[in-house]
């Protein structure tokens, strides 16, 4: 045969094997996604080093599993919570657990009840592993934030509103508060507000020595309620109410309380002005400096109070200001001694990490202006050593690093790039490190604390070769500048086979508020799958972070206060016209879809950017801010009063008359966090407009609308939308 001829025939046979090839390779179903196990990750649950630093123990199949840290090696099954006999003989499901301070005994929860979206209560046991005991505290009711004293004598919970703690020699239990009721008095918990908008749902602390508690006390008894209907098959819907403050309103009046048990008596450490302070964290530094951090209702004024409770004295030993506001969202982290603690602040324009030493006040900055620190991941104290999260090379990733503060020198600890985070062992011996990238799902890895791989704990490896049968779209990052001078990132996923000669429509994911991200190289899960799915139906699918988009510095993050929408929705219209101008694109055919400030975003996008987008999903979205809550949107709002443009001129609302293209909006009718108010106020406002929209709603289903089938529903009703109206 001729050379040419044999070369021929060898392309076109490769060709036909890799077109083959691309024909076996299978599609995306919604089934896949949200009803089978098909793409479903494997993950490490509840992974805990023990004080050998040899062992850690996991949760699997209902039981407490000790393995070795070097060779992965099972030693021993601590607790088989199939083995343990409760009153009413029903099987024990381990819902947590928690070790004592000398891994004598476990703490162990069980029939766990969700309360709000961060926040449980269940039953509460202790479990003696010598003696192989089970012993129900609080006598069987339902409790929330379960902890051992840091001696092991006794274990405290909130119940009722009260702070309980049970003796566990004695089983005498001690009410702390007592003057707890629902919707009035909470004595160790936070309220609805605090719990969503700082991060925090426990109330108390118990101090090192554990012979005091420092708690929260609220009394909201004045802050106006919501009520939520629950639809069960009855004659009448079941009426739920909770006490929720939105912009403008009142909020609950905090006082930070210290319990003694030498005299059994609480006092009043500090307390908030009425509707014009929050106290969103409390911290014990020594087993006498008690440290309670405040800020004023604007958020701009942040304090941190040093109490000495040995003596009574109290002063101020740190405060910051801002000309917009200031972020609560992580903890201090002291030294031995109580002597200085570390810190995150964006005062020099960038979030660093800062180290206060308290005797001389000196102040100095361990990381540079030029990147955000995201998160203070450890502080091993007898080491000084500092473990932290940040987006030092690109804002779309996260390297971790260790910093010894002694040398004062830092030190990479992970080479992949993509999405890296780090959790401590105890000891701070070795981590987990958790990895992954757009296109490929989590690496579970244990490493030492330098770095080095000890062993991969999970790989998956059955999802990575499910994937490949899978015939995906490409995928890219890049960064794009817009008509106002703004250079914006973004991630597309083409179509698979993507042809550069034809016409695709545009289809943009987005939420777009403060601090936040999308343009990840992450691991995204059911949403990447779905994004791919469409992609496989001919859409390009987009995400661009926006301004006020998070860890790009504090001034493109902080550009939108006071006029939260106007300038984010403002960059997407321009990226959705930057994406016009290719040849390849369809720009009649541009859609945009959020949940929650993403609703908020695609529902502009439909109204004020009505002349560009043709198409929007907007899923649990505020519609004007004067609904939402007084935390958040205060942060960066203000109060209506204050600024009444700034709520009116940027709500959805205020746009609705100018809606064109094709609008569906989705809401869960038990949303407690963005309540259905917001859609059906959008509604008024279409309807009084003449304004055509298609609509979704979710009986019982909260923010997240989840359970059952109601993800497949909600997905099957977006995919039909998208490819009947874009």
């Amino acid at each position: 045969m001729h050379k040419l001829t044999l070369k021929l025939s060898l392309f076109t046979g490769l060709i036909i094997h890799f077109l083959t090839l691309s024909s076996q390779q299978k599609t995306i179903n919604l089934t896949d996604i949200w009803a089978a196990p098909t793409f479903a990750p494997k993950g490490v649950q509840q992974f805990n080093g023990l004080n050998d630093g040899k062992h850690f123990v996991r949760l699997e199949k209902n039981a407490i599993n000790v393995y070795e840290y070097k060779s992965g090696k099972l030693k021993n099954t601590l607790v088989d919570g199939e083995k343990l006999v409760v009153k009413d003989n029903s099987t024990f499901r381990i819902n947590q657990f928690w070790f004592n301070h000398d891994e004598t005994q476990l703490l162990l929860t069980t029939d766990s009840r969700q309360l709000y979206r961060h926040s449980s209560e269940a039953l509460v046991y202790v479990y003696d592993i010598a003696s192989q005991k089970l012993t129900s505290v609080f006598e069987g009711m339902h409790a929330r934030y379960p902890t051992f004293s840091p001696t092991g004598k006794m274990v405290a919970a909130v119940i009722d509103n009260n702070i309980f703690t049970y003796d566990l020699k004695s089983g005498e239990i001690t009410t702390i508060g007592g003057d707890g009721k629902a919707g009035e008095i909470i004595n160790g918990a936070v309220d609805w507000v605090y719990e969503e908008e700082f991060s925090m749902s426990q109330g108390y602390e118990w101090s090192p020595g554990g012979d005091k508690i420092a708690y929260f006390k609220f009394d909201e008894s004045h802050v106006k309620e919501f009520s939520i209907d629950y639809y069960k098959g009855q004659n009448y819907p079941a009426i739920e109410s909770y006490k929720y403050p939105k912009a403008g309103e009142r909020n609950a009046n905090v006082g930070v309380y210290l319990f003694d048990f030498s005299n059994n008596n609480s006092i009043l450490v500090e307390q908030t002005e009425e509707d014009d302070s929050y106290l969103p964290r409390i911290q014990w530094a020594t087993n006498e400096l008690l440290y309670i951090q405040k800020l004023n209702r604007h958020q701009n004024h942040w304090q941190v109070f040093q109490k000495n409770t040995k003596t009574g004295h109290m002063i101020v030993v740190w405060e910051e200001k801002n000309a917009a506001y200031i972020d609560i969202n992580d903890k201090l982290w002291f030294t031995k001694n109580g002597d200085a603690f570390l810190f995150l602040s964006e005062q020099n324009g960038w979030n660093q990490l800062f180290l206060l030493t308290l005797a001389d006040m000196k102040l100095a900055a361990l990381t540079e202006a030029s990147y955000d620190v995201d998160h203070i991941i450890d502080f091993d104290l007898e080491s000084q050593t500092i473990y932290y999260s940040a987006a030092d090379e690109h804002p779309s990733e996260r390297n971790v690093f260790k910093y010894d503060l002694k040398k004062k020198s830092r030190k990479k600890l992970n080479q992949e790039k993509g999405w890296n985070s780090f959790k401590p062992t105890k000891g701070g011996q070795f981590f987990l490190h958790t990895f992954s990238t757009f296109n490929s799902p989590t690496i579970y890895t244990l490493r030492d604390n330098n770095g080095n791989k000890v062993r991969v704990l999970e790989d998956n490896k059955e999802l990575v070769k499910t994937l490949e049968t899978y015939q995906l779209g490409q995928t890219k990052f890049g960064n794009l500048t817009t008509e106002s001078n703004v250079n914006l990132t973004y991630w597309q996923i083409l179509p698979p086979n993507f042809d550069s000669s034809k016409q695709y429509p545009v289809l943009f994911f987005v939420y777009g508020g403060p601090g936040s991200q999308t343009v990840k190289n992450a691991w995204g899960g059911p949403n990447y799958l779905w994004h791919q799915l469409l992609a496989q139906k001919g859409y390009i699918v987009m995400s661009v972070d926006n301004r006020g988009t998070g860890f790009r510095g504090e001034a493109f993050k902080k550009v939108t206060y006071l006029e939260l929408g106007k300038y984010e929705i403002q960059d997407q219209i321009e990226a959705a016209k930057f994406m016009a101008s290719k040849t390849y694109v369809d720009k009649e055919r541009m859609g945009i879809w959020g949940w929650s400030y993403g609703g908020f975003m695609s529902s502009l996008g439909i109204s004020a950017g009505a002349d560009v987008f043709k198409t929007a999903i907007a899923v649990a979205p505020v519609t004007h801010w004067k609904y939402y809550d007084n935390i958040y949107t205060e942060r960066y709002m203000r109060t209506p009063k204050e600024n009444p443009d700034g709520y009116e001129k940027n709500a959805p609302i205020y746009h609705a008359n100018k809606i064109k293209g094709n609008y569906l909006l989705i809401h869960g009718m038990a949303d407690d966090n963005v309540h259905l108010q917001h859609a059906n106020e959008m509604i008024n406002e279409m309807v009084k407009n003449m304004v055509d929209f298609d609509s979704e709603y979710y009986p019982n289903k909260n923010h997240g609308i989840y359970g059952g089938s109601t993800r497949l529903h909600l997905y099957r009703r977006m995919t039909q939308f998208i490819s009947e109206k874009l």
